[in-house]
Formats: C-alpha cells, sequence, structure tokens
C-alpha cells in the first residue's frame, strides 16, 4: 500500500478492525503536498464513480487547504464569484474545441 493522508479517525478504525495501522504525522510543505495529492486523488474517486457523495471528500480537502492558508469559505466564496464575474461559470457546458488565429489558421 502506498502511504497516503488519511481521515482522523481512520487509524482508530482500523485498529477496530483488528489491524495495526503504521502512521506518521506530517506537517508544513510535506502536509501541503499530501493535501494536493489527496485533492487529486479523491478527484479522480469520483471522476470513476460519478457520484455526488465523492464531492464531501473533495469539499474536505478543500476545506483542510483554505484552513492552513488561513482561510474560510466565505473568503473562497468571494474569489469565486469574482472570477465567476470576470469570466463565467461553467452553467452552459461550453467545450473550447480551437481558437484560430486572426489570419484563419
Amino acid at each position: 500500500m502506498k502511504p497516503k493522508l488519511v481521515r482522523d479517525l481512520i487509524p482508530g478504525i482500523i485498529i477496530r478492525n483488528g489491524e495495526t495501522p503504521v502512521i506518521r504525522k506530517v506537517k508544513g510543505k510535506e502536509f501541503d503536498d499530501a493535501l494536493a495529492n489527496k485533492l487529486v486523488e479523491e478527484a479522480i474517486e469520483f471522476l470513476k464513480s460519478g457520484k455526488p457523495e465523492e464531492l464531501v471528500d473533495v469539499l474536505e480537502v478543500i476545506l483542510t487547504i483554505l484552513r492552513r492558508a488561513g482561510m474560510d469559505m466565505d473568503q473562497l466564496e468571494y474569489l469565486r464569484q469574482r472570477k465567476e464575474d470576470e469570466r463565467g461559470g461553467l452553467y452552459l457546458g461550453l467545450i473550447l474545441e480551437k481558437v484560430l488565429q486572426k489570419n484563419g489558421s
């Protein structure tokens, strides 16, 4: 098994199942890197399953990243809204196939 970031109660669950977890606590950049990897891992799980319930794990990672950055959901929502105001949302399902240069290519 490849080492990975897990939720805080997972070691206890493993113990209750009669197994022994081998864990270590990470800090600083290693924690940030583990969170980035976890975000990708959880996004892939959502991509594979298509189940909205998988987004709970994505959100948990995002919330932890925000806390570590000294931000909260209100601040993130403010930034999201600003970007939506400037560039739009994703509601229309537009796929950019290509961009033609001014000379037509």
